[in-house]
């Protein structure tokens, strides 16, 4: 129902720190606590967002994922005009909506704790947004049950949120924000607060629900599961800057740098210490006395960007390295802990003074087991393995 446009969005919070007074040590001998920040600090004060572009298109469900502290709440609150934009242009359907309040923008929001009011009954909450806004009875009641039904609360319409579990709550919260039928839907780490199995189960409830409602979607989390389990697109943020943007079949396989290599995929990438070497006419990765010729389409970037033979950083994927008893062409490891995980067993490996984590099918290993302190050998798959340098954390082939 709504595209949203932001760009260079700015969000700059006045640095204050000099106007409080010092605190005295407890004791002589205990040392003063330092904090420290990554985010950039100017004179102007502490830079939370930092030239913040996207376009999001109708219907579309964007996913803001990054570390505490990276920006993704504050860009959403500048989106719901909770919070003030210091610099840049939010667009709401091509009008420029900087200066309009919050009311005025035709969205809605979900908080983390919920926000219901405790005193009213679940359909009451559903209620409140509407009759504000001074909808007809009937179209209340018409809106409050298809929000129900859908969010399958209607047994609970008569409840007090106190009398409701956590995620029977948020399914509340939920339902309170769509019946409004708003252009734009913001969710700020809803699921947070729910157990495993609950957020297994809501972030398929949210997956029925996008495809039920007009509406786009820009959702807040900071678990890459839930990234990659429902945005259409991902907008991987640190220390208030995007990282990559992109689907979530894309930040997997071509992350533009270490950080999201490590940030998304559980468990993360593994980080190894080689070279990038020319063979052959053709470039090659060599880690201890292993040596991978990346794929062609590897090849074929690599030479587009004109890079030389370098160290590197190589990064390679817990269930893209492949085991193998060929020692002296091979990458030696040794077996800490051996974890069956059903369907596959989870290996950590000490490599080189290095931890690292093997996925190993357990179709493959036809009775074979993995005892503590045991030496294995492996290799990486040829196009599944990235190459960063060392200095930048950018990868090599973008």
């Amino acid at each position: 129902m709504a595209t949203v446009t932001l760009k260079h969005i700015q969000k700059i919070y006045p640095n204050t720190e000099a106007e409080k007074p010092k605190k005295k040590k407890k004791a002589e001998d205990e040392p003063a606590e330092e904090k420290t920040y990554k985010l950039k600090v100017t004179d102007e004060g502490v830079v939370a967002v930092d030239d913040f572009n996207l376009d999001i298109q109708d219907k579309e469900f964007i996913v803001l994922v990054g570390p505490s502290g990276c920006g993704k709440s504050t860009t959403l609150r500048m989106v719901a005009g909770l919070e003030e934009i210091t610099r840049g242009e939010l667009y709401i359907d091509d009008k420029l909506v900087n200066d309009v309040a919050p009311k005025d923008r035709d969205i809605a929001m979900v908080f983390q704790n919920y926000a219901l009011y405790p005193h009213m009954t679940v359909r009451e909450n559903l209620e409140f947004p509407l009759k504000l806004r001074k909808v007809p009875k009937d179209e209340i009641n018409q809106r409050v049950k298809d929000a129900a039904e859908i969010l399958g609360i209607t047994q609970y319409l008569e409840r007090k949120p106190k009398a409701l579990s956590g995620g029977q709550r948020q399914r509340v919260a939920i339902g309170r924000a769509i019946v409004r039928e708003p252009k734009v839907l913001l969710m700020d780490e809803p699921l947070s607060n729910l157990d495993a199995k609950l957020r297994n189960q809501m972030r398929a409830e949210i997956i029925k629900l996008r495809n039920r409602i007009n509406t786009t979607f820009i959702y807040v989390t900071h678990d890459q599961t839930e990234a990659m389990t429902l945005g259409d697109r991902i907008v991987i943020m640190k220390d208030g800057e995007v990282q990559q943007i992109g689907t979530p079949q894309e930040v997997f396989n071509a992350p533009v740098n270490t950080f999201v290599a490590g940030f998304i995929g559980m468990p993360q990438t593994n980080m190894f210490e080689g070279r990038l070497i020319k063979k052959d006419g053709k470039y090659a990765v060599q880690v201890h006395d292993a040596v991978i010729i990346p794929s062609e389409e590897k090849q074929k970037n690599l030479k587009a960007h004109n890079v030389r033979e370098q160290d590197i950083i190589v990064g390679a994927r817990p269930e893209h390295i492949t085991l193998d008893e060929v020692p002296g062409a091979m990458i030696p490891g040794t077996v800490d802990v051996s974890e069956m995980m059903g369907s596959s067993v989870h290996l950590h490996i000490n490599a080189d003074g290095k931890d690292c984590i093997i996925i190993v099918p357990t179709l493959d290993l036809d009775g074979e087991t993995f005892r503590t302190g045991s030496t294995i050998h492996f290799t990486f798959a040829p196009n599944a393995v990235h190459m960063f340098d060392p200095a930048t954390g950018k990868n090599l082939e973008f």
